[in-house]
């Protein structure tokens, strides 16, 4: 049996944000997720340092998905690692860290339709090229369904969750049922109060799996996402926070179908509101957001079910 392993949280800064990463404490050390590109040095080796553990002996280096926030530290880990770590992500989310580019074409082919900024390609290249410390081919690709061993019995197996991404991943530490999730919980959504997802029926796959099959006893998320009410559930959620927390994220992506699909059975009208073409949803659902603010979840949501509507008979 696998025995349980310490998992400890490495907050770096960035802007209005928190970074979160997880060190696992196993006899081969890993990391999962690693900010943006000053976060391994700013962020996770002063944290790492305070508990008695170095950098340079991380092993393993877990991306759950490919947004800049999660892998644009990746590259200076990596160095710092001595190149010695194995670096996992996604096959479908590979791209995200082998080009910046790639970062620009995802906000070109979503969101970027809809928020009406003629410089918003240019804005997301500028913070690809200042928060992404390299490009890199990763040392190991997944698809879901892999074990892989960090020594001592200790393993950690590989669910595929897509829907925030494509690449989406969980990585689960084996006999204690912690789930690393990144994004792919959204509950209402972090700082913009809307969750984001590009593809909704795999979103909703995925929180199943983790509900159904994975039953965390404890989930670590990429964000403090937000309750119903607002209020914010930390990065660490125990057994029952983590089967709420599924509950919510299952019960708005449903609220927010249902609003969709009526905006789009209606027709897209183009508005003044700055929710246009999909005023009818955020009025359905009460949304007073900002719908400008990157990562913009409402607009790269919406694109999602506009996406699915169209490719249904």
């Amino acid at each position: 049996m696998t025995r349980a392993v310490p998992v400890h949280p490495l907050v770096s800064p960035w802007g209005r944000f928190g970074l979160y990463s997880f060190f696992i404490d196993a006899p081969q050390p890993a990391i999962v997720d690693t900010g943006i590109a000053s976060s391994p040095a700013e962020g996770m080796a002063p944290a790492l340092e305070a508990i008695g553990r170095r950098i340079e002996d991380v092993r393993w280096i877990l991306l759950t998905h490919g947004h800049i926030d999660h892998v644009g530290g990746a590259f200076a880990l990596w160095e710092m690692t001595g190149r010695r770590a194995q670096v996992v992500i996604h096959e479908a989310d590979a791209p995200f860290l082998r080009s910046r580019r790639a970062h620009v074409a995802e906000y070109a082919a979503g969101r970027g339709r809809y928020l009406r900024d003629p410089g918003g390609e240019a804005k997301v290249a500028a913070a690809a090229d200042a928060v992404i410390s390299g490009e890199m081919e990763p040392t190991l690709l997944v698809r879901g369904g892999e074990s892989l061993s960090l020594g001592g019995g200790v393993t950690v197996s590989v669910h595929a969750v897509p829907g925030h991404t494509p690449g989406s991943v969980a990585y689960v530490l084996d006999g204690q049922r912690a789930a690393f999730t990144g994004d792919a919980v959204q509950v209402h959504g972090a700082a913009n109060g809307f969750p984001g997802y590009t593809d909704p029926v795999a979103y909703r796959a995925g929180l199943e799996h983790l509900r159904d099959t994975v039953r965390p006893r404890h989930l670590y998320l990429g964000h403090p996402y937000r309750r119903a009410d607002g209020t914010p559930y930390g990065v660490e959620l125990d057994e029952d926070q983590a089967r709420q927390a599924l509950t919510q994220s299952l019960d708005i992506e449903g609220r927010v179908a249902r609003a969709a699909c009526d905006c789009l059975r209606a027709g897209l009208r183009e508005t003044d509101s700055p929710y246009s073409p999909f005023g009818r949803v955020a009025e359905e659902l009460g949304y007073t957001g900002d719908p400008t603010l990157e990562p913009s979840p409402f607009f790269t949501t919406l694109a999602g079910y506009r996406t699915h509507f169209d490719r249904t008979p």
